[in-house]
């Protein structure tokens, strides 16, 4: 794969910005890798588990993340997102990924191929950053840890109610009745 370099990388050290690890990684630096995962992989790795209480998709996860970082640094654009929105990004489909891989059939969907989280922001991407700086990102905290953990399975991860309730280890028609009273009490919260 051909990395392309626009200038000369500095080396790297630990006051070095995110973008300037992920242009060093992208010019092939592996100490640049080792100090974005050292920087991201914990809070990700949180984040992830209030999504996923499997410990292995979640760790698997992570691990896919930073090999798409490393194959895939060289498209990250400074100017269209900040890079922990980016890893998040990577980390939450990668995650998906896992969960619908063989290990986790009862996750069944489509088997197509993820789309490369590298490329122009989608739709998708855009609605997850005004989630987490908009008026949502504070109404979504204040909801109940079982109701949030629903609703972001559903709304912001694209799972089924079905797939969800398998997700977080309810039965289904909990999962109904929670995220009901979920979007009743956003409703609440943002008029």
């Amino acid at each position: 794969m051909r990395r392309r370099r626009q200038r000369p990388i500095p080396p790297v050290s630990e006051q070095s910005s995110d973008a300037e690890l992920l242009q060093a990684i992208a010019a092939g630096q592996t100490a640049a890798l080792r100090l974005l995962h050292h920087r991201h992989a914990g809070w990700l790795r949180a984040r992830l588990r209030r999504r996923c209480s499997d410990p292995d998709a979640v760790d698997a996860a992570i691990q896919d993340t930073f090999v798409a970082v490393w194959k895939d640094s060289h498209r990250y654009e400074e100017t269209t997102a900040d890079a922990a929105a980016w890893l998040w990004t990577i980390a939450v489909r990668r995650l998906l990924s896992t969960l619908r891989g063989p290990a986790h059939r009862w996750l069944s969907g489509p088997t197509d191929e993820i789309p490369d989280t590298a490329t122009t922001p989608s739709a998708e991407e855009l609605v997850l950053l005004g989630v987490e700086h908009g008026a949502l990102g504070p109404a979504l905290d204040r909801l109940s840890p079982e109701l949030r953990r629903l609703i972001e399975a559903t709304a912001l991860d694209g799972l089924s109610v079905r797939e969800a309730a398998k997700l977080l280890g309810i039965a289904e028609g909990t999962a109904k009745t929670r995220l009901m009273r979920a979007r009743t009490r956003l409703r609440e919260l943002l008029t």
